[in-house]
């Protein structure tokens, strides 16, 4: 059993708990939920933004660790400070030590796009990322068949959502494309085993159709690699360990912003 058969497993448990906890009603009583989410692809193609989704993650299977010593707000103001297109929070607690409250906590502290980084397989959890103030949901290929990434897709459209795919091979692409997504990101990371490999995004950058933004994300911490990419023609970066790993990320997020500026 593979740690993304072990995440999803755990996942319906959660889900199926969470529903017990609160009911769909709440949710939509909740502080966020008649909100207007902000539109990812503005901020992504803004000129005066990086492409950048820079993400807080505090730890991972494969790293453990990588950061516990740092707040959400202080951490995704200065990435937005920095001109980070948008913000990636995870709200995986066992395996990513993440929570709800740092969702609800960065949609607080800032005026640009948010993403629910988790693992999505009900309606439920995307009812739940609007009451929390997201603006994008991920949708990833590999732990969904094409017809639920289809109706979590329109559910999420639905509610104002962006939607981001996140597919690791020409399989899942091929598979799971469909009308209602807004991106469609490559994630360099084997989520089986966890290695990354960036040939994975060069590999898949020209099967993915123009209407999409394209988003590489995982196995970026070079501005080299962003411009590569770039030339390649993705639109966004999904960049976090590569910050979350210093004492101070958003300082991070600022000395590779500047850099990015130069080239």
């Amino acid at each position: 059993m593979t740690i993304l058969d072990k995440i999803v497993i755990r996942k319906k448990e959660e889900v199926a708990f969470a529903k017990q906890a609160v009911s769909v009603k709440q949710l939509e009583a909740g502080l966020h939920f008649n909100r207007n989410p902000y539109v990812f692809k503005d901020f992504l193609l803004a000129p005066d933004r990086t492409g950048i989704i820079a993400e807080f993650k505090r730890r991972s299977p494969s790293k453990g660790i990588i950061n516990d010593q740092v707040r959400v707000e202080e951490v995704t103001q200065a990435y937005a400070a920095a001109g980070a297109s948008a913000l990636s929070v995870l709200t995986d607690k066992d395996f990513f030590g993440g929570h709800d409250n740092d969702l609800l906590s960065a949609r607080a502290a800032n005026k640009i796009p948010v993403l629910r980084k988790d693992f999505m397989i009900d309606e439920y959890q995307i009812i739940e990322a609007k009451a929390l103030g997201a603006d994008i949901i991920l949708l990833i290929a590999a732990i969904l068949t094409p017809a639920e990434i289809k109706n979590l897709s329109e559910v999420a459209k639905n509610l104002g959502l962006n939607v981001l795919l996140e597919v690791h091979n020409q399989e899942e692409l091929d598979r799971s494309i469909c009308k209602d997504l807004d991106a469609i990101g490559v994630n360099n990371r084997n989520l089986a085993d966890f290695t990354v490999n960036i040939q994975t995004s060069f590999e898949l950058v020209n099967q993915i159709p123009d209407e999409f933004m394209k988003i590489s994300e995982s196995a970026i911490s070079a501005v080299d690699t962003i411009k590569a990419l770039k030339m390649a023609g993705f639109n966004g970066f999904l960049i976090g360990e590569n910050f979350m790993k210093t004492s101070n990320p958003g300082q991070a997020m600022q000395h590779f912003a500047n850099q990015l500026i130069s080239v």
